[in-house]
């Protein structure tokens, strides 16, 4: 769609990072849920217990990284199973999003 050159570029960054970012918050809110089915971090997965230690002992700034493979979902689902504040985690996480996809624009503009 970039490289069409039918669409502005600020807008596609825009949906793209709304759009991750909800994706996003749906696994920081299945965190929480789990969390409250099963508040023993001992029944998750081993990624999702590294995680967990990693947000835990490095604090909400982790979630920054959310955009990268592989661990950005465990760094979300991780966030909510901390409880840690929606809005400040919903924030950290956007910020990540709009960075990724700013950069692939401008590598493809």
């Amino acid at each position: 769609m970039l490289t069409s050159g039918h669409y502005q570029v600020e807008f596609l960054v825009i949906v793209a990072t709304i759009g991750n970012t909800l994706g996003a918050m749906t696994t920081w809110g299945l965190g929480v849920l789990a969390a409250k089915k099963f508040p023993v971090a001992a029944l998750l997965p081993e990624k999702k217990q590294k995680a967990l230690n990693v947000v835990r002992n490095q604090g909400i700034w982790t979630l920054f990284f959310t955009w990268l493979p592989v661990i950005g979902d465990a760094l979300c689902f991780a966030g909510g199973w901390l409880k840690l504040p929606f809005s400040q985690a919903c924030l950290i996480i956007m910020l990540g999003k709009l960075g990724r996809y700013a950069v692939i624009a401008w590598m493809f503009v």
